[in-house]
């Protein structure tokens, strides 16, 4: 079975756009250091993709290819994570980057030994850095960008037979297999995403920034948190690619008008009714995270421990990164094992003000009641 660590394949690519420059960012992903560095307005500091230090505010981004370039442009280099040093963290960075670019550009997976006589190692050696590096092995990343690529084919594709084909896959059979966990349906059920669904949304302002909510007529389908109206549709076109997609409507108002309470008070309850598609596993971390009380949080660990499995805690993480209704599924209350937090698809530092508001308005409930 494909590990459940799939769905965070989609970051294992070349950051040549600014969407995946930043979630390499927010992500903190050493295969990124290297590709480029990012600057900092509000501190004038320039710093590598991977540098713990706090996550900076995505407005205040800036993205230049070399540090020289950065220097050129006014900042100085980060103290931390010296991105000016020319020797990278990470010896082996170069030669899984190669790997990595051979797997992208391969037709079909390559094999084990091809790739590690493109880098210089022998197969075991090769494979243990590459996991170390990437974070999953060759076989999983092989996996992951086929994967990646059947989903982007079969947007644009009418013929599923074609799309999986087209993608790497020499037979429908593996394609479905794979793609179960991958995708969290099959492909044909994933190119009729939307098909014959009419979506209501709208999107209003909060303390959180701009938030979209849209639903089916069984429910709430999406909510998706960001700074412009344009960003959030074009998330929700990618979402839903083949649904009619009308602005308003009085549940869609009506749901709005719960996720707003809540995005502005985040002591208020949200019970919204909910239309959405995930794997079993992921149906499963899902109703785990809306167990978790306001004001607390529980670790991956402790998640995946509830759901029978402590060692699911990486699974656990990739439920959270698809969950496709923020705020109404709290995967902003899961953090890392003693309380650090990790990567949010929404913004870390929206994590960290959700938190905060929670835990205050959690203790003046019980200050009232004392």
């Amino acid at each position: 079975m494909l590990p459940q660590t799939i769905p965070f394949m989609s970051e294992i690519r070349s950051f040549n756009t600014d969407d995946a420059r930043w979630d390499a960012i927010r992500a903190r992903r050493p295969e990124a250091d290297g590709a480029f560095v990012y600057a900092v307005r509000t501190t004038g500091v320039y710093c590598r993709p991977a540098c713990r230090s706090r996550l900076p505010l995505r407005k205040n981004v800036l993205y230049f290819e070399t540090a020289d370039a950065a220097h050129r442009a006014g900042f100085r280099a980060c103290r931390r994570c010296k991105p000016d040093s020319a020797a990278p963290r990470e010896p082996h960075l170069p030669a899984m980057l190669r790997a990595c670019r051979v797997i992208d550009e391969s037709p079909t997976p390559p094999p084990l030994a091809e790739l590690a006589r493109a880098t210089g190692l022998s197969p075991s050696h090769f494979q243990r850095v590459f996991k170390r590096v990437v974070g999953v092995s060759p076989k999983q990343y092989a996996i992951g960008r086929r994967l990646e690529r059947l989903r982007s084919t079969l947007r644009r594709s009418s013929r599923v037979t074609d799309a999986i084909h087209a993608a790497g896959f020499q037979c429908s059979s593996r394609a479905y297999d794979r793609s179960t966990n991958g995708l969290g349906e099959t492909p044909t059920a994933y190119a009729r995403r939307g098909r014959g669904l009419t979506l209501r949304w709208t999107t209003f302002g909060s303390r959180l920034g701009r938030v979209l909510v849209a639903a089916t007529r069984k429910g709430v389908c999406f909510i998706a948190l960001g700074l412009s109206e344009s960003e959030l549709v074009q998330r929700l076109r990618e979402a839903f690619p083949l649904a009619q997609a009308e602005r308003g409507g009085a549940n869609i108002d009506r749901y709005a008008a719960s996720v707003r309470r809540f995005a502005d008070d985040s002591s208020l309850p949200l019970d919204l009714p909910l239309d959405i598609i995930g794997t079993a596993f992921q149906q499963r971390v899902w109703r785990e995270l809306r167990r978790i009380p306001s004001g607390t949080t529980r670790s991956y660990k402790e998640v995946a421990r509830q759901l029978g499995d402590e060692s699911a805690s990486r699974a656990v993480a990739a439920a959270c990164a698809s969950n496709p209704v923020a705020l109404a599924i709290p995967c902003h209350r899961v953090v890392r094992s003693g309380g650090q937090l990790a990567g949010y698809r929404w913004g870390i530092e929206r994590k960290r003000q959700l938190l905060d508001r929670e835990r205050q308005a959690a203790a003046a409930v019980a200050a009232s009641r004392a």
